[in-house]
């Protein structure tokens, strides 16, 4: 089906923040957004959504996001019958260094440098490759605390592009249940899994809830990361409680900065005590102990 791609050219601050609100805005109707820097030296960045159907009334929602954030910029529509969009959406990204970690692209093998644990990401049907604030920020905590408490199991839920799996299994050579409710983001994080070499360790799995029977065969966990939404991060609370090991970390993601103090009070409610938040591109990761 032909696609249209709406799309405006701004500076990368206000790039980011209308990607969040774009993000939160369209999360149920799947359409992809992209960010691709234009030029550094200029701070010119163009943020574009990928769009089907009712092109129409797509973009009349996104100018009256654009004007509910006081972004005065055109907003121009593009024609792209048959594009991957996600491909096109990754082919302007840097590779991306959190803590140890090097997230990068079949053409960027040349940059890995001694000492890092390389996790290679190709287009696909999924979300997660690393390049966005949630999944940096996931890296980030999950080196530390992979360090300090030398988790022997660990669980990936809604893995998207598997990602965090494989940075598991790297860092920590232990064994990684890595879950989706996508059966097509599974495929693709399989591939990934592979494609790393990580197979002997990530175990990859559709499952729509904690009731699927492999989360009693591989749990409880000693290491639990999710990197999804708010919302269902608040409303699995309890079964995340039920399935982390006493003394286990929980590291959670996908939350925007407003939604913090909420995310953080169902988590507490449930007996979880918070050990650290960190902040990166308008976003929030935060480690939680049980």
């Amino acid at each position: 089906m032909t696609q249209t791609r709406l799309h405006l050219t701004t500076s990368k601050a206000e790039a980011e923040r209308i990607f969040a609100a774009m993000e939160t805005a369209f999360e149920e109707d799947g359409w992809p957004i992209s960010v691709l820097e234009l030029d550094e030296d200029r701070d010119l960045h163009e943020i574009s959504l990928y769009a089907e159907g009712d092109v129409e009334a797509i973009e009349g929602q996104l100018r009256d996001l654009l004007t509910a954030l006081s972004v005065d910029k055109p907003l121009e529509r593009e024609v792209l019958p048959d594009i991957d969009w996600v491909a096109r959406s990754l082919e302007g990204l840097k590779p991306v260094r959190a803590g140890r970690f090097f997230v990068h692209g079949a053409h960027d093998r040349d940059q890995i440098r001694p000492g890092d644990i390389a996790i290679e990401i190709e287009a696909g049907l999924a979300f997660g490759t690393g390049h966005h604030g949630t999944t940096a920020g996931c890296l980030e905590v999950l080196e530390s605390v992979v360090e300090a408490e030398h988790p022997q199991n660990a669980l990936d839920l809604g893995t998207g592009s598997a990602v965090l799996a494989i940075a598991l299994a790297k860092l920590a050579a232990i064994p990684v249940l890595a879950t989706d409710i996508d059966p097509v983001a599974t495929e693709v994080a399989t591939a990934n899994v592979k494609l790393n070499d990580a197979s002997n360790l990530v175990e990859t799995t559709t499952a729509t809830g904690f009731d699927h029977p492999v989360f009693a065969e591989r749990g409880p966990f000693a290491l639990i990361v999710a990197n999804i939404l708010a919302g269902p991060l608040m409303d699995i609370a309890p079964d995340m409680a039920a399935h982390l090991q006493p003394g286990g970390s929980l590291v959670l993601s996908g939350i925007l900065d407003r939604q913090h103090d909420a995310v953080l009070a169902a988590y507490t409610a449930q007996g979880f005590r918070h050990i650290r938040t960190l902040h990166l591109e308008g976003w929030v990761t935060i480690h939680l102990k049980r």
